[in-house]
């Protein structure tokens, strides 16, 4: 007889609630969104941000009138994030799709492409405006 060692785990995580916070901040617990409320009165101070490492690869950014459209992005991109657009000869890449593996950055003949410290991306929308890059 073969034992499944994982089946009771995994039956007792089925029963039992998350224990992570739903995103994005609308769903913050009580005591969060009481928190921000006394920074915005200027009762309470956040610490400032950590800053990005160099180098660090977050949100991609486009430069529209550098592209030539050759295409090679979409050809090395393993994701399959970007995708050409005909009539204007230009990208669209998407973000929610991208794995930030800067491959496109690096093949571009006119350096049109660029890793930005960006990195709080999280949406509900994948197809949201803040999603794509055009």
């Amino acid at each position: 007889m073969v034992r499944l060692p994982m089946v009771p785990e995994l039956l007792r995580q089925l029963f039992k609630r998350p224990a992570t916070n739903a995103f994005p901040a609308r769903y913050l617990p009580p005591s969060v969104t009481e928190f921000l409320a006394r920074v915005a009165k200027g009762e309470a101070a956040i610490n400032p941000p950590v800053p990005v490492p160099p180098r660090f690869r977050g949100k991609i950014s486009y430069d529209r009138e550098s592209c030539i459209g050759c295409q090679l992005c979409l050809k090395v991109c393993p994701a399959h994030a970007i995708e050409f657009l005909p009539a204007t000869k230009r990208i669209r890449i998407s973000v929610a799709q991208c794995v930030f593996c800067s491959q496109c950055n690096d093949i571009c003949p006119k350096d049109c492409l660029h890793m930005t410290p960006e990195f709080l991306l999280a949406c509900e929308d994948r197809f949201a405006e803040s999603q794509i890059v055009e």
